[in-house]
């Protein structure tokens, strides 16, 4: 499969480099739906589109299992930095962080099945919006599947390219790939004045230094050790001018956690911390808005992607990566059906780079270990050898 994949390289690279080349932000990926549509068309593939506002799903085959490969194709407000011929066309947007490869990747492994013998049904989705949500709060997968688009699916896969991971490593996480992830803003209310009277006004700024060092506290004090957790401020605003104490503090923040126990206690705890505010004499606003679920990927789908990978790349290049707290919305897909994710490595050789950074780009033969192990193993799961 491998061999085969190969054989595509030029035309992934194709693919891809023309959807870098115009890069769209969250629920406006239209030029790049219309490609993907116009090629997945071309391959015989059933198609329909608008799934998810910008979403493509397209199928080939029929009845069970059904195995969903999932695609996302949303890129970043970020102007890009690199001289590369395929450099952005979009003032202000970049693909910086690999959804372009992702569905480069996608298409080469629709190609690779489109001749193959299985039964059941191989489902591409093509998702919008990972990297933002729309103004109702929903994201591109929950977007999708409000549409139908998991409907009836046994499986799905997804991979997300790792620019620190050397080209031909692959990671899979054996539970959690990534952290759920919540977000708090807080307005922090007081009572403004002259910086030279202080002792007559209320100051939310000297509040809000009481509040934030609570809140830090929450995951070393409040939590049992082994609770795995962030909290962490990303955003403070308050005031104007240095002689004027300010009416009111915003702040805002960001939650990561693994278990659903775990961040209803620390939404109860920044309730709790708020109360600060009103014995300090001020008052506050808060809303706790609930964004991604931890993605938790399915052992028995783990142990086929560690096979199947072992045998592409060798098993010495498949590993276990380590822990952090990033967030993915895959994780709505994972709660409907058995899947997993894993990382594809795709460092530039002595030249990593980082995602979400005007200078990411990715070695692109890292395109074809990618089609290869998503074809072989849609192929073990369609054909009812799991593991």
């Amino acid at each position: 499969m491998l061999s085969k994949a190969r054989l595509l390289q030029k035309q992934m690279s194709e693919w891809r480099r023309e959807i870098h080349s115009h890069p769209e932000l969250s629920f406006a990926e239209f030029r790049t739906a219309e490609t993907i549509t116009s090629i997945m068309k071309k391959m015989g593939y059933r198609v329909r589109t608008g799934v998810g506002k910008t979403g493509v799903v397209a199928e080939l085959g029929e009845g069970k299992p059904v195995v969903a490969i999932r695609a996302d194709m949303d890129a970043l407000p970020i102007k890009e930095a690199n001289k590369v011929p395929y450099k952005s066309k979009n003032k202000g947007v970049m693909h910086a962080c690999g959804h372009d490869v992702h569905v480069a990747i996608a298409l080469g492994t629709a190609k690779l099945l489109k001749d193959e013998q299985f039964t059941g049904t191989i489902r591409f989705l093509f998702q919008p919006a990972e990297e933002a949500e729309d103004e109702e709060g929903f994201s591109g997968a929950q977007r999708m599947i409000q549409d139908g688009a998991i409907q009836d699916v046994d499986y799905a896969l997804a991979l997300h390219t790792n620019a620190s991971l050397p080209t031909g490593q692959i990671e899979i996480a054996t539970d959690f790939a990534s952290a759920g992830a919540d977000t708090f803003y807080a307005k922090i209310i007081g009572k403004g004045g002259h910086g030279s009277t202080p002792h007559k006004v209320v100051d939310p700024i000297f509040i809000s230094g009481h509040i934030i060092l609570a809140l830090h506290g929450i995951v070393s004090r409040r939590l049992r050790p082994f609770d795995s957790a962030v909290i962490s401020i990303g955003s403070i605003h308050g005031g104007q001018v240095d002689n004027v104490i300010p009416e009111f503090v915003d702040l805002s923040g960001t939650i990561r956690f693994l278990n659903p126990e775990v961040q209803e206690h620390i939404h109860t705890e920044i309730q709790n911390i708020m109360e600060i505010t009103k014995a300090m004499g001020g008052d506050y606003e808060l809303i706790l808005q609930k964004g991604y679920p931890p993605m938790h990927n399915n052992e028995e789908i783990v142990a086929l992607l560690n096979d199947v990978a072992g045998n592409i790349v060798g098993k010495q290049n498949v590993s276990v990566p380590d822990v952090e707290m990033g967030a993915e919305d895959f994780g709505y897909f994972l709660e409907k059906s058995k899947g997993a994710m894993f990382m594809l490595g795709c460092e530039i050789e002595g030249d990593t780079r980082r995602h979400h950074d005007p200078k990411f780009d990715v070695d692109e033969n890292c395109m074809p270990i990618g089609a290869a192990i998503f074809a072989q193993a849609a192929l073990r799961m369609l054909n009812h050898k799991e593991a």
